[in-house]
């Protein structure tokens, strides 16, 4: 055991989180600054774009948190266990298994928007050229899917040997590329094509491509505690098995999130095209909960995971309960200051009264209850490390069903804010459950 993992296994929870997370939080919160770029450049080309880039976005989410999230948070679990198990042949031979199913996933995606793509936006309510910019996106998004994939799941083999600050440097880095070419496709700057959404696309694929090719190339270093060489390259139905086995019920629950999101967007339209880019605003807002969380997550993740390997399960809970408490006081104190203070936000990316007031009413009713977002989101991840994940996926079905019927009771007699306060209990839910879940030793079992 090399002395990163031993000190994973042995130094002090809260110290520990905070010196994982930390550099995982501040790219991640950079990436959502990136994110909130691209929506103020296409901003500027009006509130039609808005509605496109906002019909899209599920579509981006979903492959993010499958690749990064489900499948991300899966293999640096696996990575962690093997680690914490002293074997670390097991955990270059995972390196090979880690390229095969980021290129299947890609693969999968790609298919699928070609067959359904359309149709699923159109679906949303996309039509015109609202519809034409939106896959145009898709396909080009979809299309360099395998450097998003990549992306995610290299980075997370990073993250399961306990090395943070290396990936969250580059995807620092891939900031300094991604806003400005963002800018400059999507406006037709400096004598560029004016490709309106479809350059924000444009613009992630090139960037993540980029860190793939250094993430990777870093991977064949002798330094490093997991490494890519060949004499590895052996290929098992067991290691297949130990990434799968956490990243297949992991998948649903960014399946169930991302459905919940189509079918509360297709509710929302029935509102207008104002509504619609103002609940885009708002979810994109919402998004700067993710990498905070997520910050923590990914830290927890690979911290559960070594305790888990290594059989000490009571270190493993005190570290979900430590990092969870972390991730419930910042989320919610991020949820409070945009309920009281909305405006600052919502007006930075656009000027229309009605479309400012929908993203107003989505943040006073639902940032009440981030805490419980970030203490259940963090938990999830803490699952991911202990293998552990019914619960979670059950708890991510409870929030579908309770947002989706709740809003299809609530939106006729009150509207859109009807819509807003059944995903606000959906959220609470979803936390409370996988936080009882946890209480009552999940873990163990």
């Amino acid at each position: 055991m090399d002395d990163l993992t031993r000190r994973l296994l042995e130094a002090p929870p809260t110290a520990l989180l905070m010196t994982m997370a930390t550099p995982n939080a501040v790219a991640f919160l950079i990436q959502s600054a990136v994110s909130m770029g691209e929506v103020w450049f296409v901003g500027r080309l009006g509130t039609e774009a808005l509605a496109g880039i906002a019909l899209v976005f599920p579509l981006l989410m979903l492959m993010q948190m499958m690749s990064g999230g489900a499948f991300g948070g899966a293999v640096a679990a696996a990575v962690a266990r093997a680690l914490g198990a002293g074997d670390r042949e097991r955990a270059d031979r995972l390196l090979w298994h880690v390229l095969v199913l980021a290129l299947g996933g890609a693969l999968v995606f790609a298919l699928a928007f070609w067959m359904f793509g359309r149709a699923f936006l159109s679906f949303l309510g996309g039509e015109g050229e609202v519809l034409r910019a939106a896959s145009r996106y898709g396909w080009v998004l979809c299309g360099g899917g395998l450097s998003i994939w990549l992306m995610g799941m290299i980075s997370a083999v990073y993250r399961g040997t306990g090395n943070m600050r290396f990936p969250a440097l580059l995807l620092i880095a891939s900031a300094v590329i991604q806003v400005p070419l963002s800018g400059v496709l999507v406006l037709g700057a400096f004598g560029a094509p004016q490709l309106g959404i479809v350059g924000a696309a444009v613009s992630a694929v090139t960037s993540a491509s980029i860190l793939c090719v250094i993430m990777i190339l870093r991977l064949t270093g002798a330094s490093q505690s997991v490494r890519l060489r060949r004499d590895a390259l052996h290929f098992s139905r067991d290691l297949f098995a130990d990434v799968l086995r956490v990243a297949a019920p992991a998948a649903v629950s960014p399946l169930l999130t991302v459905a919940t999101i189509v079918a509360l967007t297709a509710i929302i339209a029935r509102f207008g095209t104002a509504a619609l880019a103002g609940y885009g605003i708002g979810a994109r807002i919402e998004l700067l909960l993710v990498p905070l969380v997520f910050g923590l997550g990914a830290a927890m993740t690979s911290l559960v995971g070594v305790a888990t390997g290594a059989g000490c399960m009571e270190r493993a809970e005190r570290i979900g309960w430590t990092g969870g408490a972390m991730a419930a006081v910042l989320a919610g104190g991020v949820g409070l200051a945009l309920a009281l203070f909305p405006n600052p936000w919502i007006e930075v990316f656009s000027d229309d009264a009605a479309t400012a007031a929908a993203a107003t009413s989505y943040i006073r009713i639902l940032g009440p209850v981030y805490a419980l977002q970030g203490l259940g989101l963090s938990l999830y991840f803490a699952s991911q490390g202990a293998g552990a994940m019914f619960w979670p996926l059950v708890a991510t079905a409870v929030r579908a069903a309770a947002a989706v019927g709740g809003a299809l009771l609530l939106g006729t007699p009150f509207g859109l804010e009807g819509v807003y306060a059944a995903a606000a209990v959906a959220m609470a839910l979803y936390g409370v459950i996988i936080a009882a879940s946890v209480r009552l030793g999940a873990w163990r079992r």
